[in-house]
């Protein structure tokens, strides 16, 4: 089993949204070992906020200017988001990077922006669920390469077939938002590829969600748990407890300075 991965996590926000300063700290953080660098997927978010940039523009920005670290969103909200287009975007995504797209998914919230309501996207939790749901299983379907029919309650595909299939094999990795005490979120991650585990507090809580994926999964192998805690402290706790990637964890204040500053300072090994 691999060591511990490590990645920058921030937010495109003010004057982090400029797509030529992503690729810098990206760069950067290439350079000094960072394993990973994701962005976050919004569309609106709450004030002082308002700047935003486009996550999939500056990931493309930074596959094509690195060639080893990993990139993705985190996270895409596929109920705000047409899962066919979404499967186009990524698969091209991942063909520009080489195979290094991973695909971070969850619910979303209106909370924090009103990026759901404002646009009159759905607000109800459950169909939500069920909406991501359907949209990653037409997504993996359509990243197949295969002929797609589907007839959901949320999507249709009429005998359509996505190409260029993505570089990674079996295909991207999948990586599902969900919190303890939750198991719903816990359980729909473990039919995938990793858990973000977000909002988590102490290890406790991480070693908690990583049983209810091992008894879904039968085993934790070539499973990922994703964890987020402030750069600068320390991962040895999450890391015994079995986390396999650390994000650093960022607000939506989070400054150019203090970002640029940990791509500068590399992973805390």
């Amino acid at each position: 089993m691999l060591g511990v991965r490590y990645g920058l996590d921030f937010p495109p926000f003010g004057n982090l949204a400029d797509p030529r300063v992503i690729v810098e700290i990206a760069t950067t953080a290439e350079e000094t070992g960072w394993d990973g660098v994701f962005l976050w997927d919004h569309l609106a978010y709450r004030p002082p906020v308002s700047d935003i940039a486009d996550p999939w523009i500056g990931l493309a920005a930074i596959a094509q200017a690195t060639e080893r670290i990993k990139v993705g969103p985190m996270v895409t909200p596929i109920a705000r988001r047409r899962p066919h287009i979404l499967a186009r975007q990524t698969a091209s995504l991942d063909q520009l990077s080489g195979g290094r797209l991973i695909f971070g998914v969850g619910l979303g919230l209106d909370g924090f922006g009103r990026e759901l309501s404002a646009f009159g996207d759905e607000l109800d939790d459950r169909v939500r669920a069920e909406m991501l749901d359907e949209g990653l299983g037409l997504i993996d379907a359509l990243w197949s390469g295969d002929r797609v029919v589907h007839r959901g309650r949320h999507y249709a595909a009429n005998d359509v077939r996505f190409l260029p299939k993505p570089v990674a094999k079996p295909r991207p990795p999948i990586w599902v938002a969900g919190s303890w005490p939750y198991r719903r979120p816990l359980r729909r991650a473990a039919g995938w590829d990793g858990l973000f585990l977000i909002g988590q507090q102490t290890p406790d809580q991480l070693v908690e969600a990583a049983s209810v994926i091992n008894e879904a999964r039968g085993g934790l192998e070539d499973f990922d748990i994703v964890v987020n805690t402030p750069y600068g402290s320390d991962t040895k706790p999450w890391r015994e407890a079995g986390a396999t990637w650390w994000l650093t964890e960022t607000r939506h204040d989070t400054t150019l300075d203090s970002v640029m500053a940990a791509a500068r300072g590399g992973p805390p090994r």
